[in-house]
């Protein structure tokens, strides 16, 4: 085969343009130390680093929706824990109040505090959240949540929740009506108290009646119902309206502090009721406020020339609708410490997401320094050398042979 002198030169060129671009990429791997800079480099490689990018991408969003419900939920276990300490002291404040020696100057100085703890309790549901919102703002409020009225503190939010809308849905809001108006009103099953003397239009009874238990749960009818008590004591009967569905009679005697059990309900009339004297059960509802409670125990307190049992009746109402709220303000905060602890988990899977992604990145795109250092001494060598060789062809012509 002939071979021209300038076709040798031509192919000497082209090796070394071809040497110097191989040089040249693998000089900006090493500076880069990426072993994928454009696509067409590794399309497979390119596209799994697209996608671990894009995956890195939602997780670090993920985090900030994460970090911000973290917040949240932060300060409202701890507006929470803080109503609850408060509503302790309201506690033993009525259980003071509940002295028989205490006049009536001494109950409105009761009074006094326990309005010191609601207006501070208030300042606590309209805590904001340090971003704008309120922390008990429910779906939004641009304005606090719960309005101090003439007729008493009434929610003015939205219920509900704000979720933050990515794939675990990490809440934003607490739902304030659900926390602080919608406790369950009596034991949780039936509301008892004491009413008015048949016989007498106007006068408290004098007796009180308990809280009550539930004996059966399967016996509860859901029922309101009414207790009248007749008679002279000792000789007092007592009249169950409407009559028990379980069996148990509708009338018998009655005994101050001896337990009534009909329909799955038992329940104590004590003190000293009078012939007329009445006593209802009303099923539980789940409305009862706080504030509607811290307002009524005021305004028992500052009610003036009440009888012992009416006292005694009105404090332990008050106490058992305090403990009640209690309990739904304590259910708050366990709920936002369990979402605390969900958030925690969360974060450590997403932790866990994004290292192996930032891993997938790397597989696919960073470049193994030892192995390109080595190929990149591989190419310098064989670009010297071929630099060397053209050096030593392009002086073996026939005219520099003839020119000696």
């Amino acid at each position: 085969m002939r071979v021209s002198t300038a076709n040798l030169y031509e192919a000497s060129i082209s090796n070394l343009q071809r040497r110097q671009t191989a040089l040249q990429t693998q000089q900006q791997q090493l500076t880069s130390g990426k072993r994928v800079l454009s696509a067409s480099d590794d399309p497979t490689g390119a596209a799994r680093a697209e996608r671990a990018l894009a995956t890195i991408g939602r997780v670090d969003a993920n985090q900030r929706s994460l970090e911000a419900s973290r917040n949240s939920m932060a300060l409202a276990e701890s507006a929470l824990g803080d109503a609850g300490e408060l509503l302790q002291q309201a506690r033993e404040t009525l259980a003071s109040a509940g002295n028989a020696s205490y006049t009536d100057a001494e109950r409105a100085a009761l009074a006094q505090k326990l309005k010191g703890l609601r207006d501070q309790m208030l300042t606590i549901a309209n805590r904001s959240d340090g971003a704008g919102g309120y922390i008990f703002g429910g779906q939004g409020s641009a304005q606090p949540p719960f309005l101090d009225r003439s007729g008493g503190v009434s929610y003015v939010g939205v219920p509900g929740q704000i979720q933050s809308g990515n794939l675990e849905d990490f809440p934003l809001t607490l739902d304030g009506r659900g926390a602080w108006e919608s406790a369950a009103s009596g034991n949780g099953f039936f509301v008892t108290d004491a009413g008015t003397n048949s016989l007498v239009p106007g006068q408290a009874a004098k007796g009180w009646i308990d809280s009550g238990t539930v004996s059966d749960p399967s016996k509860l009818t859901g029922l309101a119902y009414s207790i009248a008590i007749s008679g002279t004591a000792p000789s007092q009967t007592y009249t169950i309206t409407p009559a028990p569905t379980d069996g148990t009679p509708d009338t018998g005697t009655f005994t101050a502090g001896k337990a009534l059990e009909f329909d799955g309900m038992s329940m104590t009339i004590s003190g000293a009721p009078v012939d007329g004297d009445n006593f209802s059960l009303t099923p539980s509802t789940n409305s009862l406020k706080v504030f509607d409670v811290m307002d009524s125990a005021i305004n028992d307190l500052l009610t003036p020339n009440r009888g012992g049992a009416q006292i005694t009746q009105a404090n332990n109402n008050a106490l058992r609708d305090l403990d009640a709220v209690m309990t739904k303000l304590q259910s708050g905060r366990s709920q936002a410490g369990e979402v605390l602890n969900k958030l925690d988990g969360s974060e450590s899977r997403m932790s866990g997401l994004k290292l192996y992604s930032q891993q997938e990145q790397s597989a696919a795109t960073d470049l193994d320094m030892t192995q390109a250092i080595s190929e990149f001494s591989n190419q310098q060598t064989g670009y010297q050398a071929a630099l060397q060789t053209y050096a030593m062809v392009q002086r073996m012509s026939l005219f520099q042979y003839i020119n000696g």
